[in-house]
């Protein structure tokens, strides 16, 4: 398996030397559209190509699918990727640790953990990670939307089993445009309320009548939707791809290049009145939930340990910098009466991530009390000092301090990745038959890849006060008889959430071989696929253990103190291997009835798996020789079912699909601790799903209304803690929407954006309950001009405290209780002007 990539980027060589030997052809089309053309089509795509074997008609597919394409995109303006796919129908999107690493899941899967689990993120048809849920860097972290964009399709359930590894709830893939339209456009936008500024362009069209081209980028800076006090957003990307056409196929190279940086923002602390089962979330004083942070210009360079075990220093304000540099090629053929593709794609990628994980607050009065408690030394009470900012050395004596009176213990992680390289491979072969007086169409396929994944991480524990604007600051600890406790802010270097100092440097290869028959006779389609998944994971692990810690005087101020003692080393004497394989079976199989022209409807069952990845390093799943303790770690399995029906006619489309799932699942979760603070706890729990997904739209005229709901019950069947079998899994609400009413005329096109979701349970345990909410986004668009279309978008436009996250378990029974949690951004304000040429 170590061999199969260099075995395949041979073969896709040779490919591309046979495709090259194919005559070329003259298109004898009409002159393709213009972009500005282009961006007033109204016309939907009834075929799809994601994650099935042959692109068909979707009233002949035995699959749910949907897409947005770049029109209405645009006129979404997402703040996010995560928030884009909010419009997805059965999607849900956790989307409140900002611009990247959202949480996402599909038809009640679990979301036990952050990242992208059951579900692959996709550009052109491959996997940017082979794994959606790496700690601190999900899929999402290396994709950005842009005017690159042609359309993003999405697959849920059914076939993704199958056509991918890693992928039993689904496909969500963006789709690069490639040139088929002549032209482009640039755009300057801004925020009107908040501080952005960004530059988008586009170009492309044929350099001859079998040559085409496409390339596009953005650049933007600015302090973003959150008060932070700096400017946190930085960088941009560049992608291109080049096309040639032959007789009865093409080659294509397409490229990317990515530098770009932006603030994660984890949890912040709220007010929760009233009780578990009917709470009233608000601001803390002068602090607000969606539009502040606990990041702060006062606060910038902290000290670590690198992977060598050596004294580093990193700045907070960094945030997430991600750099990625992508080359691929895909070509598409026939060979005699069989069609051959293939995609390849090798990335490198690298970049930090540092974001700050608050574990506890605490009221001014007692926050040396709880901060001695915390670092495990016997509380004596103490005085508390401004360790920078304006104030610093400056004692803090006002039991309300910034109107509320708190201050935070902030788990800074900084994670530094020295290579999340891949190289990904996937080939396939099809041919259809004539058979029975139907058609049969068979495909066969082999895909290869290698993930590495080389981080180091360290983590240290600050103490800062609770100030909204940007303006938080670090502070000092010092204890009654005088010594100090913390140093400049730092309360220890070490913390109970994921140890405090990791390196790993693992390399996962996967081979899968897949095939599918589908046989198509009248109005009747029957498939079935199967996918065959070999992993072997090789490498090692090391971590700090119980009593690997040491004093250093980092601050060189001749005083060791309290939190100078938690220096915690990762001995190279710690190593541990990693050296395990594993193997699945996915299958599927469907059957599709076309009553008529306009109606369809389909059955399908599946099984498919995903592999797990770092989410159970050092934990009892690995054993000290690197092997497997626990086999069932290896990989969830997830079974499917789906029975739906589809309708189209003129102006109007609805689907309607019913579902049921059940999996099994090995995770790593961060839970409340009985110090009141945090832990990350092994968590193997059994789940079972069931629901309905609709999704329709109609059109007249200049109108027209779009609209989904997913209704889902879902609960926990077995897990290692007794207590929480029968109850619904956290966040899991029974129901999620969108609704998109628009009109569109040649001179101007407004319309909104309604997103939101129904009650949802903070944990397992289904005592504090997380209330519904539903954001309205809205949209103008107005074409003064040919060419020229100026825009006014607003996000989140009442200012909706949408929370997607809560920390604690309960209030407790006092009726009122300072927790944290995550929330989608405030109110934003944004408008651009673009010109196409």
């Amino acid at each position: 398996m170590r061999e199969f990539p260099n075995f395949v980027a041979c073969s896709s060589i040779a490919i591309v030397a046979a495709t090259f030997a194919s005559p070329a052809w003259a298109k004898e089309d009409s002159a393709p559209l213009t972009a500005w053309e282009a961006s007033r089509l109204d016309e939907s795509n009834e075929a799809v190509s994601t994650g099935v074997a042959r692109a068909r008609d979707r009233l002949d597919s035995a699959t749910s699918t949907s897409s947005l394409d770049e029109r209405e995109i645009v006129k979404i303006s997402p703040t996010s990727l995560g928030d884009l796919l909010r419009n997805i129908p059965g999607l849900r999107a956790e989307a409140g640790m900002g611009e990247n690493n959202a949480s996402l899941t599909i038809r009640g899967l679990p979301l036990v953990a952050n990242g992208v689990k059951y579900l692959q993120l996709q550009e052109d048809g491959l996997p940017v990670l082979q794994f959606g849920d790496f700690y601190s860097f999900p899929s999402d972290s290396f994709i950005r939307a842009d005017f690159n964009v042609d359309q993003v399709e999405s697959i849920r359930g059914g076939s993704a089993s199958t056509f991918a590894s890693n992928a039993p709830g689904g496909l969500i893939n963006l789709q690069s445009k490639t040139g088929d339209v002549e032209g482009g456009s640039v755009q300057a936008s801004t925020g009107l309320d908040y501080e952005r500024y960004r530059l988008d362009f586009d170009y492309g069209g044929h350099l001859s009548d079998t040559w085409r081209f496409h390339f596009g980028g953005f650049y933007r800076e600015g302090e973003g939707p959150r008060k932070t006090g700096y400017s946190g957003n930085q960088g941009g990307q560049f992608k291109f791809n080049v096309t040639k056409e032959f007789a009865g196929g093409y080659v294509r190279v397409l490229g990317k290049l990515l530098d770009d940086r932006n603030p994660l923002f984890q949890y912040q602390p709220m007010l929760v009145t009233g009780s578990d089962s009917h709470p009233k979330y608000s601001n803390v004083g002068n602090f607000s939930a969606v539009g502040d942070s606990l990041l702060s210009r006062n606060i910038s360079v902290l000290p670590g340990l690198d992977k060598d075990n050596n004294l580093i220093s990193y700045n907070v304000q960094d945030g997430m910098h991600i750099k990625a540099q992508s080359l691929g090629m895909e070509a598409k053929f026939k060979i005699g009466e069989w069609s051959v593709s293939n995609r390849m794609a090798y990335a490198r990628q690298s970049g930090s991530s540092t974001y700050g994980t608050p574990l506890l607050t605490a009221p001014v009065t007692a926050a040396a009390f709880a901060v001695e408690g915390y670092m495990g030394l016997t509380p004596t009470g103490g005085s508390l000092v401004y360790a920078s900012g304006p104030n610093k050395g400056q004692a803090i004596i006002d039991p309300n301090l910034n109107g509320n009176g708190l201050v935070v213990v902030n788990a800074v992680i900084n994670n530094n990745i020295d290579s999340f390289d891949n190289f990904t491979n996937d080939l396939r072969v099809s041919r259809v038959w004539d058979m029975g007086g139907g058609v049969l169409t068979t495909t066969m396929g082999l895909y290869g890849a290698h993930q590495d994944f080389k981080t180091d991480l360290s983590l240290i524990s600050i103490l800062q006060d609770v100030a909204g604007g940007g303006n938080s600051a670090l502070i000092d600890v010092v204890a009654a008889d005088g010594h100090p406790v913390t140093t400049d802010g730092v309360v220890n270097y070490t913390g109970p959430a994921v140890g405090g100092h990791r390196v790993l440097d693992l390399g996962y290869g996967i081979l899968a071989p897949y095939g599918s028959l589908n046989f198509h006779k009248g109005k009747l389609a029957i498939g079935a696929s199967i996918r065959y998944d070999m992993g072997e994971v090789n490498g090692t692990t090391r971590n700090n253990h119980v009593g690997d810690q040491g004093s250093l005087d980092v601050n060189r101020d001749g005083v060791i103190s309290d939190a100078e003692k938690t220096i915690p080393y990762a001995p190279f004497g710690n190593t541990t291997p990693v050296d395990y394989n594993y193997h699945y079976l996915s299958y599927s199989v469907s059957a599709n009835y076309r009553w008529s022209e306009n109606f369809s409807t389909f059955g399908r069952y599946s099984k498919g798996g995903r592999a797990a990845a770092d989410r159970i390093q050092f934990s009892p799943a690995i054993a000290a020789d690197g092997s497997l303790a626990d086999k069932n770690a290896a990989y969830d399995p997830v079974k499917q079912a789906e029975v739906g029906l589809k309708f189209r006619k003129d102006a109007l489309f609805l689907n309607v699909t019913g579902f049921w799932a059940k999996v099994s699942e090995t995770n790593a979760q961060l839970q409340p601790s009985a110090s009141g603070g945090l832990a990350l706890v092994l968590v193997q729990n059994s789940y079972r799903a069931f629901g309905a997904e609709f999704e329709g739209g109609i059109k007249s005229g200049p109108w027209s209304l779009t609209a989904n709901a997913t209704v889902t019950d879902a609960k926990i069947t077995a897990a290692n803690d007794s207590t929480i079998v029968g109850n619904k899994p956290r966040h899991q609400a029974p129901v999620i929407f969108s609704v998109m009413p628009q009109y569109d005329s040649d001179l101007f096109t407004v319309g909104a954006v309604v997103t939101g979701t129904a009650t949802s349970y903070t944990q397992d345990s289904n005592q504090l309950k997380m209330p519904g909410y539903a954001t309205v986004g809205a949209f103008l668009q107005v074409r003064p001009i040919d060419k020229v279309v100026w825009s006014l978008n607003a996000s989140n436009l009442f200012n909706t405290r949408g929370l997607t996250e809560v920390t604690s378990s309960t209030m407790g029974t006092t009726g009122s209780a300072v927790v944290l949690g995550s929330t989608l951004y405030g109110r934003t304000v944004t408008t651009a002007l673009r010109f196409y040429f």
